[in-house]
């Protein structure tokens, strides 16, 4: 289960008028894309248990990269699909000690139908309807400020899926939604968001992958 916490207002805006928090605060939430587990020839059945090895070394990569930055961590969260604990666990290595938490609402799925329509992915609209609602309670969990008792920054890391991460960082910037599938994120890529105790909100970064070499990349 995921944790309860307070997060957005009602009508889910970040900089909407609210009490100022004082503390002195950032908090930051650090989203790491799955590894890429399709490979042609292979069947489904199979990918279900098996961690594909370019994906396990960009994984390797970005644990590398996420301890590198030396920043305080919280909690690593990973969405309940395969490919997404396979690469909380590997960053788990060079994380020790932090704790791990599964969770359902961030696994991949179709956010919200996109402006402009592409036409080689084209889901039913009973799935938008039910990811889009799984999806925006991600949202509305984890892209909040610091709580009011906290003294230090804090980040959480967060592996989850291109179109989870999208939205989340229309959302996050108030941007219009329907815009996220014009965004592209490389396997094992990572977005950095902070939220400052006023409720604004910064992009780091978006889907880097520049601690990779060029032969790592995958989309």
């Amino acid at each position: 289960m995921c944790r309860q916490k307070r997060l957005v207002n009602s009508a889910g805006n970040l900089w909407a008028e609210g009490p100022f928090l004082c503390c002195p605060v950032l908090w930051g939430v650090v989203v790491a894309t799955g590894l890429k587990l399709h490979i042609e020839g292979l069947c489904s059945s199979c990918l279900q248990n098996l961690c594909i090895f370019p994906g396990r070394e960009q994984a390797e990569l970005t644990g590398q990269r996420l301890a590198s930055l030396g920043l305080n961590y919280d909690i690593l969260i990973h969405s309940s699909m395969t490919r997404a604990k396979e690469t909380a666990t590997i960053i788990h290595k060079y994380l020790p000690g932090l704790e791990m938490m599964s969770c359902d609402l961030v696994r991949e799925g179709a956010p919200i139908e996109p402006v402009p329509p592409v036409s080689h992915w084209k889901p039913e609209a009973m799935q938008y309807h039910e990811d889009g609602a799984r999806i925006e309670a991600a949202f509305r969990r984890y892209i909040h400020r610091a709580d009011l008792k906290q003294q230090n920054d804090s980040y959480e890391v967060i592996v989850c899926h291109a179109n989870v991460i999208r939205y989340f960082v229309c959302r996050a910037l108030q941007f219009p939604p329907e815009g996220w599938l014009r965004m592209c994120l490389n396997n094992g890529s990572i977005t950095w968001l902070t939220i400052r105790p006023n409720g604004r909100v910064a992009l780091r970064t978006l889907g880097d992958t520049g601690f990779m070499p060029p032969d790592k990349l995958t989309r």
